[in-house]
């Protein structure tokens, strides 16, 4: 990140606003303020300091988090807490179903067994109409 990103204020805010997956429209709502007035402070480089808490408020992080964010920060964050409980690979999700495979492919044979007694039912009808068509 360039010194002129690290001290944009209004890119820190659009950065945060994404990272919480808020749309500018949200967080205008909640501040009762135009998509268009989120849209000029995301660009402008300083932002008053009422504005600023307003803001921290809504993203529910502090003035002084939305001054210091920094994302190289956030990522190295992020990849630091990632843990696998799968010892024999490194950064892999460990997948541990919370059902029991067999019953679950049990239950597919018994809605496949249902869906086909309908189809042979629909079949029936049909044939059944059909016959009393042609009499």
């Amino acid at each position: 990140m360039s010194t002129a990103t690290q001290n944009h204020i209004g890119r820190k805010i659009s950065r945060i606003r994404e990272l919480r997956d808020m749309k500018q429209e949200v967080l205008a709502t909640a501040l009762g303020v135009s998509q268009q007035t989120i849209s000029n402070i995301e660009n402008s480089e300083i932002i008053e300091e009422e504005t600023l808490e307003k803001i921290a408020e809504v993203l529910g992080v502090s003035a002084k988090a939305i001054q210091n964010f920094n994302e190289e920060t956030v990522l190295n964050i992020i990849s630091n807490s990632f843990t696998s409980n799968d010892s024999s690979t490194i950064n892999a999700i460990n997948v541990q179903p919370t059902f029991n495979p067999i019953d679950k492919l049990i239950e597919t044979y018994g809605e496949k067994e249902k869906l086909y007694e309908r189809l042979l039912q629909a079949e029936k009808e049909k044939i059944a109409y059909l016959e009393k068509l042609i009499k």
